[in-house]
């Protein structure tokens, strides 16, 4: 019995559902169209503003959205990224905007392919992408047009570094740290924050290697200076 991962194809939406050998006379795009066409409600914007992302930084978009990776995309020049959305405005009756907030829990990478869990909860991808659909209209807000989202790119070592929640961080804390960017300048953005994140890995790894190569004398020295 093989219960190894179960190979996922990307499909074209024309396929047919049976009934044993017979088809019948509805589609998988009938599916979707059932299924995702609330643009607004707060899990299908999740899964399309990863694809308005995937889109931007050009991170496999003809692939298939895997459901159960440690982090969301990973760029052609290996960037793994994690995307999170907040919006203002919800697909209910509101008596107000919805106050901003993105949840950024660290997590125990689970691997799909072994089954098997990290000890160690931590931030999985180098880089974090806050895409808010960044529209108080109702009468206007349109998903799909990506001139009224908003994107905070950070470095996952910044989040690492806060004094304040590390399970969550609100619009104003966020906009301490960054500013919005715009959809076409996003892949830029994520490059530079990739770049900040592998500098500053790569600072904290020469100084765990320059502290852990000093003779015994001179590290008790080194710790007592510091």
């Amino acid at each position: 019995m093989n219960l190894d991962r179960f190979p996922v194809t990307r499909k074209s939406g024309r396929e047919r559902f049976k009934s044993g050998e017979t088809e019948l006379d509805f589609d998988l795009s009938s599916f979707w169209q059932w299924s995702a066409s609330d643009l607004m409600s707060n899990v299908t914007r999740g899964v399309l503003a990863e694809y308005l992302v995937a889109r931007a930084l050009d991170a496999d978009p003809e692939g298939v959205r895997d459901d159960w990776a440690a982090y969301d995309l990973m760029t052609k020049d290996g960037i793994k990224v994690e995307i999170k959305s907040s919006a203002y405005l919800q697909s209910w009756h509101q008596k107000d905007f919805s106050r901003i907030s993105f949840i950024v829990p660290k997590t125990r990478a689970w691997d799909p392919t072994t089954g098997r869990t990290e000890e160690t909860p931590a931030r999985q991808a180098e880089v974090y992408v806050f895409a808010l659909l960044d529209h108080k209209d109702k009468q206007t807000v349109e998903p799909m047009d990506v001139g009224q989202w908003t994107f905070y790119v950070l470095p996952t070592a910044e989040l690492d570094a806060r004094t304040r929640s590390q399970h969550s961080i609100t619009m104003p804390s966020l906009c301490a740290l960054c500013e919005g960017v715009k959809y076409q300048d996003l892949k830029a953005a994520v490059s530079e924050a990739a770049r900040r994140a592998r500098q500053v890995a790569g600072e904290s790894s020469e100084s765990r290697y320059t502290t852990a190569s000093l003779p015994e004398g001179m590290l008790s020295s080194h710790l007592e200076d510091d």
